[in-house]
């Protein structure tokens, strides 16, 4: 079975006889894997299985524990995640714990499928007969092990540290583990497992809670925030406070001292690059080319004009030479003529001519006042084209007198259109002289006019928006200068009122007597009054409007930070974009502080997270509660004497605060001493590797003969004895 990791496989598996034992310690979070009389276990590897599919061949492989981040690269990982065989302290996938063992005497050198050694192997404290049986079957039935013998950690890490003179014969052992913590109280040197209790809560719990208030407090570096990632900024920064209550508040009010316990995790980031600005020989030579540039474009826009010009003369040159024989030529020769040249009348003519002359005058550049008079020039004979107009209608035909209507409204018409460009023509020329009056006003003093802009807008705007609301509501406001909250009739002008007036006066009178309404033409005359647009006013340009959007305009030219006012007819307000900023080196830190004592506090306040169990130190009271001891003696002997182990507890301050929690719950007076494990996370696996090492560890074994003749009822009442 093809397997990816970064794990060494022995080389010295031959070597060692078959009377020795393989230890064992098989924990929710690692796998460790070693000989008996071993200082140090073979193997150590995550106990998590993961089968990914090759990208390239489709092949399925098996990724047991930590594997190597270069050769996963060429698998497929979405559809297969990492899998554990247990459920919270407890083997119940024995699929996966196949894999596992498959894997862990592959790397300890096992060259075949048979393992012809003893194995010891750990377990929970009061482990299931229906997982115990499973594992024996497991290990007799695919690897045929000769003998099995089960014992749980914690016992064994107490044993060992028993041998190196830490804790006594009597005492408890407080293991804090990945998924679970237990309590296990020692009497004359044994186990007593009536008197375990266990909460299920552990490192895991610590570490997803740490994860999940890091992703909250950070959600922009939530794919920093791996697994591994948030375990080892765990197990580098988190302490257990003395007193939870005064470490949240001493972190509340900011002091010097919180501030000296927070810590900083700076994440990868790259400053950006600053771009030099050009030199002063760069910028030369790009306003050289801007130059040469810009002189070739003139040179190209004057031939392309002068081609224009000379295009315009010729083609007038020519429409005068028609004019000229047009004269010339008869009247019953005129058709002939024109149909020769391609023109239908000679107004046609006359047209073209002035639309040429004006070209010509636009692209030479000449002023608008020629052109004005030129234009006056052009059309000599507007009298004789409306001259149709000055005979009186009786003395045209019908025909006369439906061309004498065209020429009438065609005379309106052009009447109309000449003063609208007159009248534009005299508001530009007017605009054009108010702005240099104002350039004249802001070069003569900066300061002055720019003050005297804000105060003119200022009251302008007011003036606006007064007559606004009083269009709006008649003058009546919500508590805000803002419109609404009136009734219809209030909101209603003068031009609209008067309607209303009419319609209720004609809906009266009809009411009275008989209805005569329609006798006489002038009562029609209300639907006109009623019809007639009366609000001329709210339609006609309003000048100071159109004072108030130039001086708008003008300030925005000279004024960056000025910035309009909302329309106070719209109830959106103006959203300011917000500004763009450079993503500096305090943007990719992440300030780690109150969670460096709050997720490792639901060791002792399992509730923090939902859990509603004992803490560590409410357990340890149960226990000592559940022996029922007879004298005071056993119960100071088992509190002077508490080991806890466990890689939950490698966190600072532990011990400190274990030890005033029991002091809380025992007689005033009780000897108390907490110690830790000399090597929390291998001792199980030293003490188990001390145990398999005695002689007397056949008598505690069983073998596979008695597995098949007594059967799992047998495998109930097996429990070993950790003083030989």
């Amino acid at each position: 079975m093809p397997f990816v990791s970064q794990i060494q496989r022995q080389t010295d598996y031959g070597l060692f006889p078959s009377a020795t034992p393989i230890v064992i310690d098989n924990g929710a979070s690692s796998f460790r894997i070693g000989w008996a009389g071993e200082d140090d276990p073979r193997v150590i590897f995550r106990n998590i299985v993961q089968r990914p599919r090759h990208k390239a061949t489709g092949e399925t492989v098996t990724v047991v524990g930590d594997h190597d981040p270069a050769l996963m690269k060429y698998f497929d990982c979405t559809r297969s995640g990492p899998r554990s065989a247990f459920d919270s302290n407890v083997v119940y996938q024995f699929e996966i714990m196949e894999y596992i063992f498959d894997f862990g005497f592959d790397r300890l050198g096992a060259n075949g499928p048979e393992i012809d050694h003893p194995v010891l192997i750990t377990e929970c404290v009061c482990n299931p007969v229906y997982s115990r049986s499973k594992m024996a079957e497991l290990l007799f039935e695919t690897y045929g092990v000769p003998s099995v013998a089960f014992g749980v950690d914690a016992a064994f890490s107490y044993k060992y540290n028993q041998q190196l003179g830490i804790c006594a014969r009597d005492g408890l052992a407080i293991s804090p583990g990945f998924t679970t913590t237990h309590v296990i109280p020692f009497v004359d040197g044994e186990a007593v497992y009536k008197g375990a209790c266990r909460t299920n809560v552990g490192g895991y719990h610590v570490t997803d809670y740490f994860k999940q208030l890091l992703s909250l407090k950070h959600p922009h570096h939530m794919t920093r925030f791996t697994w591994e990632k948030v375990e080892d900024l765990k197990m580098e920064h988190c302490y257990i406070a003395p007193d939870y209550a005064l470490e949240t508040q001493l972190f509340q009010k900011g002091t010097k001292e919180a501030e000296d316990k927070t810590r900083c995790w700076q994440l990868p980031w790259v400053p950006p690059v600053v771009e030099e600005g050009p030199s002063e020989e760069e910028l030369a030579r790009r306003a050289a080319i801007r130059e040469r540039q810009g002189q070739r474009l003139r040179e190209m826009a004057e031939a392309k004009r002068s081609s224009r010009i000379n295009e315009l003369e010729n083609e007038l040159r020519g429409l005068a030479f028609l004019l000229k024989q047009l004269e010339q030529v008869g009247e019953e020769d005129v058709p002939s003529f024109l149909s020769e040249t391609g023109y239908t009348s000679k107004q046609e003519i006359e047209s073209a001519h002035a639309k040429a002359t004006q070209s010509l005058r636009k692209a030479k550049g000449e002023p608008k006042a020629d052109q004005v008079e030129s234009d006056e020039k052009i059309d000599p004979s507007a009298d004789e084209k409306f001259s149709l107009l000055n005979v009186p209608d009786n003395m045209l035909s019908a025909e006369q007198l439906k061309e004498k209507k065209r020429l009438n409204f065609l005379k309106t018409t052009t009447e109309g259109r000449q003063r609208a460009k007159q009248k534009r023509m005299e508001e530009e020329l007017e605009r054009e002289r108010k702005n240099r009056e104002d350039e004249e006003k802001r070069l003569a003093n900066p300061g002055l006019y720019l003050e005297q802009l804000h105060v003119k807008y200022k009251e302008l705007s007011e003036k606006v928006e007064q007559r606004k609301r009083l269009k709006t509501n008649g003058g009546n406001t919500n508590g805000n200068n803002l419109s609404g909250g009136v009734g219809r009739g209030e909101r209603l002008n003068a031009a609209q009122r008067e309607r209303m007036r009419l319609l209720t006066t004609a809906a009266f009178d009809r009411g009275k007597g008989e209805d005569t309404f329609g006798a006489k033409d002038e009562d029609w005359q209300l639907y006109k009054l009623m019809s007639k647009d009366n609000d001329d006013d709210d339609d006609e340009h309003d000048p100071e409007e159109a004072e108030l959007t130039r001086i708008s305009s003008r300030l925005q030219e000279i004024d960056p930070t000025f910035i309009p006012k909302a329309e106070s007819g719209t109830s959106q307000q103006v959203v300011e974009v917000p500004k763009f900023r450079p993503l500096t080196k305090e943007d990719f830190q992440v300030i780690l502080g109150v969670e460096r004592f709050r997720c490792p506090e639901i060791l002792f306040n399992p509730n923090l997270v939902g859990i509603d169990q004992a803490g560590m130190d409410e357990m340890a009271g149960v226990s000592i509660r559940r022996l029922s001891c007879d004298s005071k003696d056993v119960e100071d002997r088992l509190t002077q004497s508490i080991l806890i182990t466990g890689g939950s507890c490698l966190f600072p301050g532990i011990s400190e605060r274990l030890e005033a929690g029991i002091r809380m719950i025992r007689p005033c007076g009780s000897p108390i001493r907490v110690v830790r494990a000399s090597d929390p996370v291998l001792d199980a696996w030293h003490g188990a590797s001390m145990y398999a090492s005695a002689l007397q560890f056949p008598s505690q074994t069983f073998t596979r003969m008695d597995y098949y003749e007594k059967g799992e009822d047998w495998l109930r009442r097996y429990q070993v004895r950790y003083s030989l």
